[in-house]
């Protein structure tokens, strides 16, 4: 286990119900849990931490009052408000109002009062990501174009290495349902090398990639190989930023829930699912047809229960 999960292990070890600690401050809770999941920069940081630190006082500032206290320019807030999800500094401010209030009238809402323990933290910090994604959700035209073109590219490749691999068989699972061709990649190396190579051979034009921390540089050359081989790739992950986002053609991002010793992902579940969607809208005769010999060959050979 990396030293960051060791510290992450004990700061979220379970305290029995009736025994949390009395000392917890459940409105800067939430604001941190607006920041898990997503890589900040060093500027950014400080604009997090003054949050944080002057969080009643901080979530009326003007964006030009913000920079000036944070020690950063009035462009690196709106930056960091993107990062999270928001269209801008307005609407982060939205959101960190009703907090900052219920600090300063010692008045959860509701959501706050049955909140007692540190699995009730894991879970809100999972509502704010899917409230992140909700935001992303309010245009569809980019997911429903990506979905589009993976709808498209047959054969369709899904990669996902190391702790990936579970969401992308979900994808692959799902998707051959609907998808004549779905090519799934889980080992790195020479191996996801020659299936891209094939998957392009074949007539593919698109894979679709998982990458959720920690990220693998596997995991990089794996893209680099498909650029090279000349695939498209779409990429679902957790940041806005960095050398795998710079690889893709298109990046699609969903904060993971890091409150727990090890990452749950329901908001790139929901995403991955949305995506699933927008395919059987690309093709919706095709899916028809698949989606109904699936379930004649289900029910006649007795598959489920």
């Amino acid at each position: 286990m990396s030293s960051g999960q060791k510290a992450r292990a004990q700061a979220a070890a379970i305290t029995p119900s009736g025994q949390a600690a009395d000392h917890e401050r459940v409105p800067v809770d939430r604001v941190q849990a607006l920041f898990d999941g997503h890589a900040l920069s060093p500027g950014q940081r400080r604009i997090a931490q003054y949050l944080v630190d002057h969080l009643t006082e901080a979530a009326f500032l003007s964006i030009t009052e913000l920079a000036e206290r944070a020690g950063v320019s009035q462009p690196s807030v709106t930056r960091f408000a993107s990062s999270l999800g928001f269209s801008g500094y307005p609407a982060l401010r939205e959101v960190l109002q009703p907090i900052a209030l219920s600090a300063v009238a010692g008045a959860p809402d509701g959501r706050e009062q049955t909140r007692r323990n540190e699995l009730q933290a894991a879970v809100d910090a999972e509502i704010e990501n899917l409230e992140n994604l909700r935001r992303l959700f309010v245009d569809t035209n980019q997911v429903l174009d990506i979905g589009r073109e993976l709808a498209r590219s047959v054969p369709l490749t899904v990669l996902g290495l190391r702790i990936s691999v579970s969401l992308a068989e979900y994808f692959a699972y799902a998707a051959r349902r609907i998808h004549p061709d779905v090519r799934l990649v889980t080992g790195g190396g020479s191996v996801a090398y020659d299936a891209l190579l094939q998957a392009r051979a074949a007539g593919g034009s698109w894979v679709l990639a998982f990458a959720m921390p920690r990220h693998a540089k596997e995991t990089l050359a794996a893209l680099r190989a498909a650029r090279s081989a000349g695939l498209r790739i779409a990429l679902i992950t957790d940041r806005t930023l960095g050398p795998l986002v710079d690889e893709a053609d298109v990046a699609l991002t969903a904060g993971t829930g890091s409150r727990l010793v090890f990452d749950s992902y329901a908001a790139p579940g929901i995403l991955s699912a949305a995506l699933l969607q927008a395919m059987a809208d690309a093709e919706p005769e095709r899916t028809q047809a698949r989606l109904e010999g699936y379930e004649q060959a289900a029910d006649q050979h007795g598959f489920f229960l």
